[in-house]
């Protein structure tokens, strides 16, 4: 395993995806971490578990809790490991499981501060021998370039046809205060039925007809959004509130800041995309991080590393995982 921290068999394969490399400004983060103490906090993979299930009947005994808003830690202290052992191996809420996939992490969190900003330090063992810090590539095998690798739930990666290639994440979210239930049930309140990867997912016709989801918001799936912003009990994802509605609880400050650090697309310029969760999983205004580094016409790369800078051209598949060989283009 290797520790992940935020502070192609053919002829070669690519990064698909660039990460900007306009240099951000930094404040100063804590110049000796190891006299801050570390928390460790442990993680479980969900499933399909969201924010309906644990209101419903099925929940059994715990329900009634979670509608009054108690906090999910006051009944599964300690249990968060146990509880990702059983979810992983498939059933109710994992209908696919994904063989050998890990059910808990053990997050290492450091925190410090000064007069104007927060710092954040997180610490993991990734699940592979190498970090998590390979995503959208590219192989082309002596006619044509095509996408290679992705995530574990990918059937070609399952099968083991392809490696497994998708970066290492950490999301944080935040509100202050305004997000009803948020600071005892947090991101459960994002993740609802009809999501991406959940049960009831709708089609890409269907979300694209959607008046606010497909039309305006211009998406072809479902992603987080808060239950405030819909009208229904269940909070059904196209049982949106009006525009007009949205933009009221978005002023009042109803809404979840989201950063995410992306072990291939935003840690090679040490960044982490800045975004909010209301209606839909949204990026803050602005010139988004990334951009693609394929011709979507003829699918070929529009760019190569620099055999002088980096040594290679491009990547051989059997270089996955070399931690001396180049893994995005910056």
């Amino acid at each position: 395993m290797t520790t992940s921290t935020w502070s192609a068999s053919g002829a070669a394969a690519f990064a698909a995806c660039v990460a900007a490399a306009a240099t951000p400004a930094f404040a100063a983060a804590p110049a000796d971490w190891a006299a801050i103490p570390v928390q460790t906090v442990t993680l479980f993979y969900p499933g399909q578990v969201d924010y309906g299930w644990l209101r419903s009947a099925e929940h059994k005994r715990a329900n009634a809790k979670v509608r009054e808003g108690e906090a999910c830690l006051s009944c599964h202290e300690g249990e968060e490991a146990e509880l990702g052992a059983t979810l992983v191996k498939g059933g109710r809420h994992e209908p696919v499981p994904i063989a050998g996939k890990v059910g808990a992490i053990a997050l290492q969190v450091q925190a410090a501060h000064d007069d104007a900003n927060l710092y954040l330090r997180f610490q993991w063992k990734t699940q592979m021998a190498r970090a998590g810090q390979m995503h959208d590539y590219m192989m082309y095998d002596g006619e044509k370039w095509a996408f290679i690798g992705g995530p574990r739930s990918k059937e070609a990666v399952r099968s083991g046809a392809q490696p497994p290639l998708y970066e290492d994440r950490l999301s944080v979210m935040i509100d202050d205060g305004k997000v009803p239930m948020f600071a005892n049930q947090g991101c459960w309140l994002t993740c609802h039925t009809g999501m991406r990867d959940m049960p009831g997912e709708p089609s890409k016709e269907q979300v694209q007809a959607h008046p606010l989801i497909g039309q305006t918001h211009k998406e072809s799936d479902v992603r987080k959004y808060l239950p405030a912003t819909r009208t229904d009990e269940a909070a059904s994802w196209d049982k949106t509130r009006t525009a007009e509605e949205i933009a009221a609880l978005k002023a009042a400050g109803n809404f979840v800041e989201l950063m995410q650090w992306r072990g291939h697309r935003s840690n090679p310029v040490g960044m982490a995309d800045d975004g909010y969760v209301l209606d839909y999983r949204l990026a803050d205004a602005g010139k988004g991080p990334f951009t693609w580094n394929v011709d979507r016409k003829t699918m070929t790369p529009k760019f190569m590393f620099d055999v002088a800078k980096v040594g290679v051209k491009a990547l051989a598949l059997a270089d996955v995982g070399n931690a001396s060989k180049p893994h995005a283009l910056i």
